[in-house]
């Protein structure tokens, strides 16, 4: 007997997550005995030798046993919203304690802020290749994500001629993500002074300022945009998951950088929101704080061990013939583009054979725009050098393999 099934709305039908969608095909891998090399998430975590600072752990662990593991404030713990609006004021812009907002995550933050701004037909404006959310989350409030473009042959850099030619009425929120995932690439003070020149001609446009890696900046470019913008509002996006390595704490933060006084209406809309989904963990929020409250000389050594990783696959991928890529300027991802004629047009049927026969996981480009990500692969390069130099001997005997 055949029984109709319930139907599923069609927001949730059209959600893709290229990063976790790979993983199920490795699962079923490692279920039938086989080892994964996993060059796909951002996962600090998930690789040896870049371990939660102790120092953090022991204030979560302190705060279960202490019993501190109850509801907290919907907007955060005002020790933590304060040592947060302290750091964000050293990166140049005056935020206050009643500035911040604590979140699940960044990605709970961007629904937040989809929430409280987006109606049916309104415009998303962000890079391409992107964080997949930017996509996905939209679309669940009526709007749509339209893609400006960066270029490829270019470190990626924004391109200012295509923003501009995408920005209208209907355009409420520009993205930035800065180091980006997944290109790596970082946006300096100039090209931020021009985006917000292409901003500040759209009065109800804010930018997402999404800055979850700036402490992962190699080239010293970086820039907070809120420290830059005088009058444009911004939504400043962070969190402890890149930079402290504890993605798993699953604690972010919204800032709201509003120098002209324009966003009351929408502050007010964001503490509605918070309000009615209680909390974030109140023990991981302790563990941010020691963070932040402590020394933070610890992180060279983990940004010295990534630089060593990069520079090795940017020289690694570079002699490996159908493959290109340029080194990435910060956070810990690669871009990589297939040159080899077999796959240069089919670069999630790369992935998926890659993983059943060399047993290598990496995430299709495409699943990071459909266009403007064809044709290329991310990978992350936290893995140990052991790790990363077998899985380019692999990634070298498929394409050989199939070339022939």
């Amino acid at each position: 007997m055949v029984r109709e099934q319930v139907p599923v709305s069609s927001r949730a039908a059209s959600i893709e997550y290229a990063i976790r969608d790979v993983v199920v095909p490795a699962t079923k891998l490692e279920s039938e005995g086989h080892k994964i090399l996993k060059l796909n998430i951002g996962d600090p975590i998930a690789y040896p030798g870049l371990p939660t600072p102790k120092h953090m752990v022991d204030a979560y662990v302190k705060a279960l046993r202490d019993g501190n593991n109850g509801y907290s404030p919907s907007y955060g713990l005002p020790e933590l919203r304060a040592a947060i609006a302290q750091d964000e004021r050293r990166k140049g812009w005056p935020a206050s304690q009643d500035d911040i907002y604590v979140c699940h995550g960044v990605t709970e933050a961007l629904q937040i802020i989809f929430a409280a701004t987006l109606e049916q037909g309104d415009i998303v404006l962000a890079p391409g290749p992107h964080y997949p959310p930017y996509m996905a989350y939209p679309q669940m409030f009526g709007a749509q994500t339209l893609e400006y473009k960066l270029k490829p042959d270019n470190g990626w850099n924004l391109d200012f001629d295509d923003i501009e030619s995408k920005m209208s009425e209907d355009v409420k929120l520009l993205v930035l993500i800065n180091p980006n995932n997944p290109c790596g690439a970082v946006v300096g003070k100039d090209e931020i002074f021009r985006l917000l020149s292409i901003a500040r001609k759209w009065p109800n446009c804010v930018i997402i300022a999404d800055e979850i890696y700036d402490g992962l900046d190699f080239t010293g470019e970086q820039r907070s945009v809120a420290s830059l913008s005088p009058d444009v509002p911004v939504f400043v996006l962070n969190g402890v998951s890149k930079v402290y390595y504890a993605p798993g704490w699953r604690i972010g933060y919204l800032g709201i950088h509003d120098p002209k006084g324009r966003m009351k209406l929408v502050r007010d809309g964001i503490e509605r929101l918070l309000r009615s989904r209680l909390c974030a963990s109140t023990p991981a929020q302790l563990g941010y704080l020691a963070g932040l409250d402590s020394d933070r000389t610890w992180m060279k050594s983990y940004s010295d061990k990534i630089v060593q990783q990069r520079d090795l696959c940017v020289s690694r991928i570079n002699d490996i013939e159908g493959l290109e890529v340029q080194s990435s300027g910060g956070a810990f991802y690669m871009f990589v583009k297939l040159t080899d004629p077999k796959w240069q047009d089919n670069d999630k049927e790369f992935v998926l054979q890659l993983l059943q026969e060399e047993h290598v996981l990496v995430v299709h480009g495409s699943g990071f725009s459909p266009e403007l990500g064809a044709g290329h692969f991310r990978i992350v390069y936290l893995p140990n050098v052991e790790i990363l130099n077998e899985a380019f001997n692999r990634i070298e005997r498929f394409l050989i393999r199939h070339r022939t």
